[in-house]
């Protein structure tokens, strides 16, 4: 009688700590945390609000570009195209061109940049459009100014003259700034040789980002960073690269 009694106890026992009901194992033993499946951001969150990026441009900054090529710094003056300046201010301010490329280089013509490497960038601000400025400055070799497709469609991207472009004068375009001293050296070494078969290829390099140029055109050169240095100067001392001066003839 007695050993029925502890049998069944014995029995009564492992029950109770095999059951998960009465098992201490599954309260006492903290769960696994998941893996995250997401990856952290390399960009500022704030350019995803375009509307928010509204700080009104000093009457003349800097801005230093770090590329694959080298280093070269643009002078901005505002009072030539208030509008634009402030906009490539604040995109500056906000590593907006970080890690970008230079999507399309057309020899004697542009060096065009300006979609982001993230495509969540690119989605916020396609249609941050901003108005056009009165045209003042020409497009002289070394002039940096916004593309559009259209009046008032300035958005992020950029033309950096690789010559005198009168053509673009003749549409309206209007420089911000210029490249400083011997600067254009760098910019004329940017990788040529897709022409406009990558340029032609913008809405898929939107979408996709440094993961798709780096599949389908991944010669591009990058810009590794732009960020806006030294002091502001006075208004007025950025000047477009000028032509040589024309012989002087004899009496």
């Amino acid at each position: 009688m007695r050993f029925t009694k502890l049998l069944a106890l014995a029995v009564t026992l492992v029950f109770m700590c095999s059951h998960p009901a009465f098992s201490q194992t599954s309260s006492t033993t903290p769960a696994k945390p998941k893996a995250s499946t997401t990856s952290a951001s390399t960009y500022d969150r704030t350019l995803l609000r375009p509307a928010l990026l509204k700080d009104k441009a000093p009457d003349t900054y800097q801005v230093k570009f770090d590329t694959t090529r080298g280093e070269f710094t643009i002078t901005v003056t505002r009072a030539w195209s208030p509008l634009g300046a402030d906009r490539f201010y604040n995109l500056v301010k906000h590593h907006y061109f970080n890690g970008a490329r230079i999507f399309r280089v057309v020899p004697g013509f542009v060096a065009q940049f300006g979609l982001s490497a993230y495509p969540p960038v690119n989605a916020a601000w396609r249609d941050a459009k901003i108005k056009d400025d009165p045209h003042g400055q020409s497009n002289k070799r070394g002039t940096i100014v916004f593309a559009t497709s259209g009046p008032n469609t300035r958005t992020t991207q950029l033309f950096l003259n690789l010559k005198d472009n009168p053509s673009l004068d003749a549409q309206g375009f209007t420089p911000f700034g210029a490249v400083d001293g011997n600067g254009m050296n760098v910019v004329e070494m940017f990788y040529d040789q897709y022409g406009d078969n990558a340029g032609m290829d913008q809405e898929n390099i939107e979408k996709g980002g440094e993961k798709y140029i780096a599949t389908k055109w991944p010669k591009l050169d990058t810009i590794k960073s732009a960020t806006i240095v030294g002091a502001t100067a006075p208004a007025g001392t950025a000047k477009p690269a000028a032509k040589p001066a024309a012989p002087k003839t004899q009496p």
